[in-house]
């Protein structure tokens, strides 16, 4: 897919990114072909519906959208993927279940969660390994070149913390294979508003990480509305919120 829109210091700037091949593989293993949905959205059903995945987690389901979360990510068997604040684990096992045995995915925190340990004590699964690492310097020095990065609701945390993000990203860049792909996710603050509500509201414009992810050298591939809701008047926490909030997802490449 071709995309126009993008973010350079407050200007939209032009730019068309060509969508990649058919049928590719990695690390040996064959994927499905791009333009075989059905075979791509199999493989993604069966994570989605994957007896592992918690009762907490498929509660979370109607308001993440998981099956339309791999599909913009594009996450494909095979991939060494890396899940930046994965919290709980619940995308970083997702994915864990589309990259199989010959993939790999890092579930990266800045300290342990309880919720990840229990998550692996009752289900191990080899190809998910846990990094607790500073979000400033994220990845661990030992991995290959990645296919794939995710920030999902986590780039406002990273945002209030004391935490140069111009080298986060920079770090994200270089660990990305070139047309390696970074999937953000978040909860869109009010436009104009930057990173003020990320705190009390966690939250964050949408532009501000255009923006920053930009500076880093990403341009933007696609940008999907599967998480959008009209109805968010974006001045409440998550938390607080009896309807979804609204959602931008933006997926970047790596030139």
């Amino acid at each position: 897919m071709l995309t126009t829109k993008y973010y350079v210091t407050g200007r939209w700037l032009p730019t068309l990114i060509a969508s990649f091949g058919l049928a590719w593989g990695v690390n040996g293993h064959t994927a499905p072909q791009w333009d075989n949905l059905q075979a791509v959205n199999e493989v993604y059903q069966q994570a989605v519906s994957s007896p592992i995945r918690t009762d907490e987690d498929r509660r979370a389901d109607a308001t993440r959208k998981p099956l339309e979360f791999l599909q913009f990510a594009q996450v494909r068997p095979g991939m060494q993927v890396l899940d930046i604040a994965a919290g709980g684990g619940n995308t970083s096992q997702l994915l864990a279940l589309v990259v199989g045995s010959k993939g790999t995915v890092w579930a990266q925190g800045d300290q342990q969660r309880p919720a990840l340990v229990k998550r692996l004590a009752d289900h191990p699964q080899s190809n998910i390994v846990p990094v607790i690492s500073s979000f400033e310097d994220p990845i661990p020095s030992d991995i290959p070149k990645l296919d794939l990065i995710t920030i999902i609701l986590s780039y406002h945390d990273i945002a209030y913390k004391p935490v140069d993000r111009a080298k986060l990203n920079k770090r994200l860049f270089d660990a990305l294979k070139s047309g390696g792909h970074l999937v953000v996710i978040d909860h869109s603050a009010k436009p104009g508003s930057g990173v003020s509500a990320a705190k009390s509201l966690h939250r964050i414009d949408e532009k501000v990480v255009g923006e920053e992810f930009l500076k880093a050298g990403f341009q933007l591939e696609e940008e999907s509305s599967f998480l959008h809701n009209s109805s968010d008047p974006r001045d409440q926490a998550f938390f607080k919120m009896k309807i979804p909030t609204d959602r931008f997802a933006l997926r970047f490449i790596k030139p």
